[in-house]
């Protein structure tokens, strides 16, 4: 955490050295969803908002640290069969994620731009909640203890600045298990994310 502050700090000197500095809040719909390697196990999409802080350095390239206040989740269910028995689980995250873009403007217009964006993505777990299903057809395999704190993954996707706006669409793709393996059963649960966000550029 120390290291992910200093680098932001660094980056912030430095882009006030140069003078191409934005700073601004921003606000996001968001749309979660977990992948397993379980054929049996059914996630569905959790929806939420996120909001924060971002920072913009350079102009046609440039790099976009972020902190984001973000909450993700997914409702994790399995029908009971004859050899096993049902799962009906759902994963409340709530994290920092400071996600570093390196952007490219595509097209200038009048009033704006069209950029493309991509860039790794750390989210620091801040609290965490898995529901507990108390009928005994149902079993509860993943404990709170089983989720990974810190979770990485890569954001990918697009922008238009218009204005003093800039609205941004990306996909999240998780490269680290935020569960691996709960009561001998190899989840490998990955997050991936949609997210569209708009910020106001202050400076």
């Amino acid at each position: 955490m120390k290291k992910i502050l200093f680098v932001l700090l660094l980056t912030l000197s430095a882009s006030l050295a140069f003078g191409q500095f934005t700073l601004g809040p921003k606000i996001g719909y968001t749309t979660s969803k977990l992948s397993t390697e379980l054929e049996d196990i059914h996630s569905s999409i959790k929806e939420d908002f996120d909001f924060g802080l971002f920072m913009r350095i350079g102009r046609k390239v440039h790099l976009q640290p972020e902190i984001i206040w973000t909450s993700k989740g997914a409702h994790l269910e399995r029908t009971e069969n004859s050899n096993l028995k049902a799962i009906n689980q759902e994963i409340n995250l709530k994290t920092i994620d400071i996600p570093l873009h390196l952007g490219f403007r595509l097209v200038n217009f009048g009033v704006g731009n069209i950029r493309f964006l991509f860039g790794p993505n750390a989210s620091i777990v801040v609290d965490k909640t898995v529901s507990i299903q108390e009928k005994e057809e149902y079993i509860n395999p993943i404990k709170t203890a089983d989720i990974e704190d810190l979770i990485w993954a890569v954001n990918v996707g697009g922008g238009i600045d218009l204005f003093m706006f800039t609205i941004d669409v990306k996909a999240q793709f998780g490269i680290n298990d935020i569960v691996e393996q709960a009561d001998n059963i190899d989840f490998h649960a990955k997050t991936n994310l949609f997210i569209v966000s708009l910020g106001w550029k202050i400076f």
